[in-house]
């Protein structure tokens, strides 16, 4: 039972960080491209924006990953981000992507 436990937990170790490729294809597939896009404004900041702003935030991944699941407002003028729906997990996942873009 123990092998299988660490084998388990070595597994999901090693996952988040290989998901966060994943984050182009969840973007893709959320409602996330209708306010935003990668390297533009449209109704929201540009990704990059986002990225460049949050840099050197800590715990930057999981104030993203509040943000794109619960929503936010004030952020980046009066216009506010809706809730998503998205998991705790796709959530992180779209947040490390994120901050990947340069």
């Amino acid at each position: 039972m123990k092998p299988i436990l660490i084998a388990l937990a070595l597994t999901a170790a090693y996952s988040l960080p290989t998901l966060a490729q994943d984050g182009p294809t969840l973007f893709k597939s959320k409602p996330c491209a209708a306010c935003h896009s990668i390297d533009t404004k449209v109704v929201g900041p540009a990704l990059k924006e986002v990225a460049a702003k949050n840099a050197s935030v800590p715990g930057a991944q999981d104030v993203l990953a509040k943000h794109i699941k619960e929503g936010t407002q004030g952020n980046w003028g009066p216009m506010p981000m809706p809730a998503n729906p998205v998991t705790e997990e796709e959530a992180k996942i779209l947040a490390a992507w994120v901050l990947t873009l340069k």
